[in-house]
């Protein structure tokens, strides 16, 4: 909060995250500042919608390979979201099938 510092959390920080990537949805996938805007949605709704929080980080990861394949640090980061969100009871599942994948190639 800009007034007592507090940290938005719940429906704020969601609100917060749509409106983020709605300012910048529309520039160009190479942008950094649309590919952040995204890590910045997912993030939010991992903690209160993490069903569906997992297309989107899962697509900023995708973006970040493609487009920032040099940065190891911001792709670990963009794993680690992945990671963080498929730890959430329901969704470890997923995180097996994706495990298999993986070790599969």
């Amino acid at each position: 909060c800009f007034d007592c510092g507090q940290n938005f959390h719940g429906a704020v920080m969601v609100a917060l995250g749509w409106a983020e990537w709605k300012t910048y949805l529309g520039r160009s996938d190479r942008d950094r500042n649309r590919c952040q805007a995204m890590e910045v949605l997912g993030t939010t709704l991992r903690e209160s919608r993490p069903k569906e929080a997992v297309p989107v980080l899962e697509a900023n990861l995708a973006l970040t390979r493609r487009f920032w394949s040099q940065d190891e640090d911001l792709i670990l980061s963009a794993q680690a979201n992945v990671a963080n969100c498929l730890t959430v009871p329901g969704l470890r599942d997923k995180a097996r099938q994706d495990e298999a994948l993986v070790l599969r190639r």
